[in-house]
C-alpha cells in the first residue's frame, strides 16, 4: 500500500520534469539552429539529373496544396467557431461552458493545421536541399512542434475541466 503511494507520487513529478525540460529543449534546439549560419561557398545544391526541374515543380504544388489545405482548415474553424459563439451568444445556456468548448474545438483544428504547414515545409525542402534549407526546416519544425505542444497540452487541461465536451 505505501508502495503504491509512492508510485503516484513519482508519476507527478516525472510528468513535471518532463513538461519542463521538453519544452526548454526544443528551445533550445530552436535557438542554436537560428543561432547557425551556413553561408559558405558550396553549399548550393548540385543538380542530380533532367528529372529535377519536373520534380520541384511538381513538390511545389504539393506543397502549395498543404498550404491551402491548411488554410482552409484554420479558417473553417474560425468561421465555425465564430458562429458557434454567436448562437450561444443568444441562447440561455450557460456562456461559459460553450465558450470553453468552442476554444477546445478551434485548438483542436490549429493542431491539425500546424500540421499541414509543417507538411508543407518538408515538402519544399524536400528536393536538393542546402545545409542552409535543413537548417531551416528543422528551426521551423522546432518551432511548430514547440507550438503544437503548448497547444495540445492546454487542450488536455481543457478536456480535465470539462469531461463532457465532445470531440469532433
Amino acid at each position: 500500500m505505501a508502495t503504491e503511494r509512492e508510485n503516484l507520487q513519482v508519476e507527478p513529478r516525472r510528468d513535471t520534469l518532463v513538461d519542463l525540460l521538453l519544452p526548454l529543449s526544443l528551445i533550445l534546439g530552436l535557438v542554436l539552429l537560428l543561432g547557425l549560419n551556413v553561408g559558405q561557398p558550396g553549399s548550393e545544391p548540385v543538380k542530380a539529373g533532367p528529372w529535377e526541374d519536373w520534380l520541384k515543380l511538381v513538390v511545389g504544388y504539393l506543397a502549395a496544396a498543404a498550404e491551402i489545405s491548411a488554410a482552409i482548415v484554420i479558417g473553417g474553424a474560425v468561421l465555425r467557431g465564430i458562429a458557434a459563439f454567436v448562437v450561444q451568444l443568444f441562447s440561455p445556456a450557460q456562456l461559459l461552458d460553450a465558450t470553453e468548448t468552442i476554444r477546445l474545438q478551434l485548438g483542436r483544428v490549429l493542431a491539425l493545421g500546424l500540421e499541414f504547414t509543417v507538411a508543407s515545409d518538408i515538402l519544399r525542402t524536400a528536393v536538393a536541399p542546402t545545409r542552409q534549407d535543413i537548417l531551416n526546416l528543422g528551426a521551423i519544425v522546432l518551432l511548430r512542434t514547440l507550438l503544437n505542444y503548448f497547444l495540445e497540452r492546454e487542450i488536455r487541461q481543457g478536456e480535465q475541466r470539462s469531461p463532457g465536451t465532445p470531440k469532433p
